[in-house]
């Protein structure tokens, strides 16, 4: 299972919107080697699911990650931060066992 916070969903609407992106494209995360810690998150929108695709959806907004991307995500919840200590999406992946000061990259 993964979680889509309330912020997160917010803002993914807007950049669905900023973007000009149709209604039904969703946010694809996957997990791809790369990074100073081993593993780095990677987010576009797509509109056209995959074979092997989970899909998560919470205040609606859709959230697609491939199978592969899904063992290392299980459990994590994105959030969405535009506090003082600077803006972006936040993972919070419980499987990670080392992450990068950025927050971009991981190892589990």
């Amino acid at each position: 299972m993964i979680q889509i916070s309330e912020n997160a969903a917010k803002k993914i609407n807007n950049l669905k919107s900023e973007e000009g992106q149709p209604d039904q494209a969703f946010l694809r995360v996957e997990v791809k080697k790369g990074g100073c810690s081993g593993l780095s998150y990677k987010m576009n929108f797509d509109q056209v699911p995959k074979e092997g695709d989970q899909v998560f959806e919470a205040h609606g907004q859709k959230l697609v990650v491939d199978g592969e991307s899904f063992l290392y995500l299980i459990g994590m919840t994105l959030d969405y931060s535009g506090g003082l200590n600077g803006k972006g999406f936040v993972f919070d992946n419980p499987n990670a066992t080392k992450a990068c000061g950025c927050g971009s990259s991981f190892n589990v």
